[in-house]
């Protein structure tokens, strides 16, 4: 079975992106459609959880959405962010993404490299008695807060948006060759839009493991997985999977 038509279950991407490459060298069809978007508690929802985020002195960031979501939620609450807050984030491109944001000062920001381990390593005991506030999504896995617990740090939990499926009633997912999803929720969008979906001969790509666990786990056959050694990204998973074929 050739693959031209592809569909990937996110949103376009803007400026220079690395599937006009892919396209261009496999002769390939690619529609972005986003199953699901992010969208912010309203002012009224996040203050039924009776969060104070001035009685914080750091905030922690899982994910570059995690930070669009907090600044938006402030700026509509008029809550000034004063310069001494700390920000701890899982990783340097979270870190980085802060300066959207803030003015960019190594003194206040801190990050790991994408392990909750290394997210405490950052906090130390330089940092321990900290008031941290984490920034959640609805639904969130309680690996960070539970770190939290554990470590004895004193902490807040806030949810300050939530994961919500788009209408893509539009969408025929048979007429493409190949699928390809990012994310669990990317997943369950599908299966809850389309649950008479039958894979037949069409191929499915997932990054990340827990992609891959929930696409298994929903009775669908995974061709491409990534990242491995070899494909860091969808993208170089994609093009080494579309040479083999081409060789075949």
């Amino acid at each position: 079975m050739n693959v031209t038509n592809i569909l990937i279950a996110q949103p376009e991407p803007t400026g220079v992106s690395p599937y006009i490459e892919l396209i261009e060298k496999h002769k390939l069809i690619i529609d972005f459609v986003p199953f699901i978007r992010v969208e912010s508690l309203s002012t009224k929802e996040f203050r039924t959880q009776r969060i104070d985020v001035l009685r914080h002195t750091a905030i922690v960031f899982t994910a570059r959405t995690a930070v669009d979501m907090f600044f938006r939620l402030c700026e509509e609450m008029r809550i000034t962010i004063p310069e001494t807050m700390k920000y701890f984030c899982t990783t340097e491109a979270t870190a980085n993404y802060l300066q959207k944001y803030i003015v960019y000062r190594k003194r206040k920001i801190f990050f790991g490299n994408g392990t909750i381990a290394s997210l405490f390593d950052t906090i130390g005991i330089k940092h321990h008695n900290e008031s941290f506030l984490i920034i959640l999504a609805e639904g969130y896995k309680p690996d960070v807060p539970k770190a939290f617990d554990k470590a004895k740090l004193k902490h807040s939990k806030a949810v300050f948006y939530r994961t919500v499926n788009t209408d893509v009633s539009q969408v025929d997912p048979r007429r493409y060759d190949m699928l390809v999803f990012y994310t669990p929720a990317e997943v369950k969008a599908f299966v809850t839009n389309f649950p008479k979906f039958k894979q037949g001969k069409t191929f499915i790509a997932s990054f990340g493991a827990t992609t891959a666990k929930v696409l298994k786990e929903n009775g669908f056959s995974v061709a491409i997985e990534a990242p491995t050694p070899k494909a860091p990204s969808i993208v170089k998973a994609l093009d080494l999977f579309l040479e083999h074929r081409h060789f075949d």
